[in-house]
């Protein structure tokens, strides 16, 4: 088979790594890619976002399969153009993308369906934002309705900041048009997770769970990011809460996306709150996690290729659960990232001590934000790599994975200590 792979950030890297171990791949192309996919992959000069020339490179090369990694392709509409021209391709069509282009849809969605879901009102006028904001008690939630790259929340601790993060939203629009419209939603507590599962449109089959650590700094604090680590599977939940999650959350998502004709093909995935009633939708994304995805891709035996060409073929069959690795119980990611992110930040700085970490026991380390300048890696990104290691225990993947940080370094470089500390 020959692969092409839409994206250029860690998650990709992890697509490329993990489909590249199938026996029947024998051919792997990346658009854009970066500079560590391209030791493993033929990149191409195309932007994630120019479908109409992913189209045309997939038909020209023959591609058995195309990979979406980001999400704004697949909110643009590539799987319709791709499947129209006969063009197999694992990711949700425009419309079923939805389900993480617009929270509004994604909110009146479980609302109808009865998913769990925290209370929100919606609004399309700024001044009704913010009387609702002086208003409510906080602490509050502030959502922008399309897409932010992640960063599109604003948890809001007094009124103040409720209303400051509407003006930016709906007034300067930060966030652009994305904040012309905005979700206000009561502030859960407790522990987030990512519970992610491939989706043939009718049914589902679960990947193992994942936490996510979106803050910037130690014991999360600062803003928001794409996110600065992850740990895979989650030891606080049991198979019993699991199984409710997918049984009571994933799979009637999938179901109200078919009754609404947006049959959902890719994978479905929903961001939760435990709390004290048990688990809450916060969002869907519609495409794997980053950095969720590298440590769940560190975790699988099996090839994952054959279930993503059933899953863009309607025929998922029935199955309960990915096959793990064997000698492998957990994995940890640790995203190291340049000085300023979420914010500015430089780029061009040398990367070194990448060998050195690449070579100790289960680490494998993924490239985000990187790209070769005199044969040598420099920085490109806010997310610079993805660091993972693997292990029997999520206390030996932590290990593993910040033994191997502490080897690579460059000028501003900024990671989290404490990711999976609070597991």
């Amino acid at each position: 088979m020959k692969v092409l792979v839409i994206g250029s950030g860690g998650r990709e890297h992890a697509l490329v790594w993990k489909i590249g171990r199938s026996p029947i791949v024998k051919k792997i192309y990346c658009a854009p890619g970066n500079a560590g996919i391209s030791q493993e992959a033929e990149c191409v000069s195309i932007r994630a976002e120019d479908i109409a020339g992913l189209a045309a490179f997939a038909v020209r090369e023959k591609i058995d399969l195309t990979v979406v990694g980001p999400e704004l392709p697949l909110s643009m509409g590539i799987a319709d153009m791709f499947r129209e021209k006969g063009l197999a391709i694992f990711g949700p069509s425009q419309r079923a993308a939805e389900i993480e282009a617009s929270k509004v849809f994604a909110k009146s969605l479980m609302e109808r369906y009865g998913i769990p879901t925290p209370r929100a009102r919606i609004f399309t006028g700024r001044e009704d934002a913010l009387r609702y904001a002086k208003s409510t008690k906080p602490p509050l939630v502030v959502k922008a309705d399309g897409l932010a790259s992640g960063k599109g929340v604003i948890v809001a601790n007094t009124a103040d900041e409720a209303c400051a993060a509407v003006d930016d939203m709906m007034e300067k629009k930060v966030f652009g048009e994305a904040g012309s419209r905005v979700i206000i939603e009561e502030c859960l507590q407790g522990r987030e997770v990512s519970a992610l599962a491939f989706s043939d449109g009718e049914r589902i089959l679960p990947l193992p769970l994942a936490k996510d650590h979106k803050r910037v700094g130690d014991g999360d604090s600062g803003p928001n990011t794409g996110g600065m680590g992850a740990f895979s599977p989650v030891p606080f939940v049991d198979s019993k809460t699991e199984n409710k999650i997918h049984q009571e959350i994933l799979l009637p998502a999938v179901s109200a996306m078919e009754k609404e004709g947006r049959p959902y093909r890719g994978v479905l995935y929903a961001g939760l709150m435990f709390t004290s009633d048990g688990p809450s939708v916060l969002e869907f994304n519609c495409r794997f996690g980053d950095p969720e995805a590298q440590p769940i891709f560190c975790l699988l035996e099996e090839d994952i290729v054959p279930i993503l060409v059933a899953c863009s073929e309607g025929r998922l069959g029935e199955r309960s659960a990915v096959h793990q690795a064997s000698g492998t119980s957990s994995a940890a990611c640790v995203v190291m990232a340049s000085r300023g992110y979420p914010g500015a930040y430089d780029k061009g700085f040398p990367i070194s001590g990448l060998d050195e970490a690449a070579s100790l026991d289960g680490v494998v380390i993924f490239h985000a934000g990187t790209s070769l300048k005199d044969g040598r890696f420099v920085t490109a990104g806010g997310r610079v790599l993805g660091v993972t290691g693997r292990g029997d225990t999520l206390s030996q993947a932590l290990s593993r994975a910040y033994a191997a940080v502490g080897k690579i370094s460059w000028d501003g470089v900024h990671y989290r200590r404490d990711i999976g500390y609070r597991p």
